[in-house]
């Protein structure tokens, strides 16, 4: 699912993809429904192509995004993005006890909080792909 949700740089929010042009895709806002072209110029990240830094290896957004699900219990975060830097590392510890301190900012948390709220309320709540979810349950 998180592979059509797209960030574009330059642009505030996330984007669903609608289709594909010649020399660009045509995205749709999470925030208002509008829609606009990405040219081949922008930088454009599928969020399913995003990982986290951690102690040992890196771990795809996808498991992150599900474990503030859990967290939240399927709500919007609790926390406010906007919440200075201290508050959002011992949030971010608690939903990822061994991320990298030293790699993953302040900055870096604040758009996971804001990208998972938007999600959620976009009715977006399945991080994980089918197939990623019975080899988590077999682990």
């Amino acid at each position: 699912m998180l592979k059509e949700i797209l960030s574009v740089t330059g642009k505030p929010g996330l984007f669903k993809l609608v289709s594909q042009g010649k020399n660009m895709l045509i995205v749709e806002s999470l925030i208002d429904g509008k829609r606009i072209p990405a040219y081949s110029r922008d930088k454009v990240v599928s969020l399913g192509d995003i990982a986290m830094f951690t102690e040992t290896e890196e771990v795809p957004l996808s498991e992150v995004l599900e474990k503030l699900k859990t967290k939240e219990n399927g709500q919007p975060a609790s926390i406010d993005p906007k919440a200075d830097n201290d508050t959002l590392r011992k949030f971010m510890a608690e939903v990822l006890p061994d991320y990298d301190r030293d790699r993953v900012y302040p900055s870096d948390i604040r758009k996971l909080i804001s990208w998972y709220n938007l999600l959620i309320n976009n009715n977006i709540t399945e991080f994980l792909a089918k197939e990623e979810e019975q080899a988590s349950s077999k682990e």
